[in-house]
């Protein structure tokens, strides 16, 4: 099944109505945020870098761990009133104009 961004904001918010009963605050799902993407990081690190998994990790899910930050940041969006469509799509815009030939010339990338 595909999905939007949009698509994907409206079944959090449903499911956090209906399920969830109601959104954490804004600063509690920041550290909740904060918590998800260390347990992404931690899982990264084990998976890319030199630290070995501990046992604890072993059987964690580097894709379920990327879901449960954008679950967060989707909630977060929600709370705030930001389409992250739109965002998304400026942001890329942005990010054209300002770094067009940027990485290109960059030495340290050839």
């Amino acid at each position: 099944m595909d999905i939007t961004i949009r698509e994907a904001q409206a079944s959090v918010d449903q499911w956090i109505r209906t399920v969830g009963v109601r959104y954490f605050n804004e600063l509690t799902n920041l550290g909740i945020l904060m918590e998800e993407t260390g347990e992404l990081a931690r899982i990264i690190v084990r998976k890319y870098g030199e630290q070995s998994f501990k046992e604890s990790d072993q059987h964690k899910d580097l894709a379920d761990e990327m879901a449960d930050v954008l679950w967060v940041l989707i909630c977060l969006a929600n709370q705030a009133g930001v389409d992250l469509t739109d965002a998304l799509q400026k942001n890329l815009e942005k990010k054209t104009a300002r770094d067009r030939d940027r990485h290109k010339q960059n030495e340290k990338l050839k």
